[in-house]
């Protein structure tokens, strides 16, 4: 059984089945998702209607990301909620409005909710790697972890973890659409959503990652080598 990774999905439906089909994930593979499923991209709905079918094959690990969190407080107050429109919840509002209805959080289906609020987690620890969503404070375990830290700091914010393994994280966009690796730390956010973005996905064991974008064109390449192709 292989371990993957995909980074920030941001609505983007074609560039994940894209890059699943490159890297020829089986239900038999990991996979883990690192957050940030929603917003930014026009098929939010498909995203996690994608999600919710993988998981039945119970090798899916969905991480929370910093979106997931700022849709789930705009329930609370109407600050909350204009400050995760102003972030792209307009786009997953969007996604989930009938024609000709007004855009609100009514249309956001209940297994949708329960996804984000139940099944999705913090962080996932190997016995190599740390999975987060954006960062880890050096000193802390992981059950002790700010919660700024883990959905809001950049990836190069704090130090090495003091457990000495390697953090895999999104969050941060790798402007020219190229996985970040500084060996302590690899950060797989490439702005898929972005014009010239790409969606990443990693083979935690070999180091080969696939991207896709939203046209459906894939590339490959190996982490620390030049350019994909």
């Amino acid at each position: 059984m292989k371990k993957f990774v995909i980074g920030d999905i941001h609505g983007c439906y074609t560039a994940l089945l894209a890059v699943v089909d490159a890297a020829e994930i089986t239900p038999e593979d990991c996979l883990i998702t690192l957050g940030d499923y929603i917003d930014r991209g026009p098929e939010v709905r498909q995203v996690l209607e994608w999600l919710l079918d993988w998981q039945q094959t119970g090798q899916l690990i969905p991480l929370l990301g910093n979106h997931e969190l700022m849709m789930q407080a705009s329930r609370e107050d109407t600050q909350s909620y204009q400050f995760w429109l102003a972030c792209g919840g307009e786009d997953t509002l969007r996604a989930y409005t009938p024609e000709n209805e007004q855009m609100c959080l009514d249309h956001f289906p209940e297994e949708h909710w329960k996804f984000i609020e139940n099944d999705c987690h913090r962080s996932h620890e190997t016995e190599t790697h740390i999975f987060v969503h954006a960062s880890l404070h050096p000193g802390l375990p992981l059950d002790r972890q700010y919660e700024q830290v883990l959905f809001w700091d950049r990836c190069l914010l704090h130090p090495p973890h003091h457990s000495g393994k390697i953090m895999v994280c999104g969050h941060t966009p790798q402007v020219e659409g190229i996985p970040a690796n500084y060996g302590h730390a690899v950060c797989l956010d490439t702005g898929v959503y972005l014009e010239g973005g790409w969606l990443t996905c990693l083979d935690v064991a070999s180091g080969k990652y696939w991207q896709a974008n939203q046209s459906g064109a894939t590339r490959s390449c190996q982490l620390g080598d030049p350019r994909p192709s």
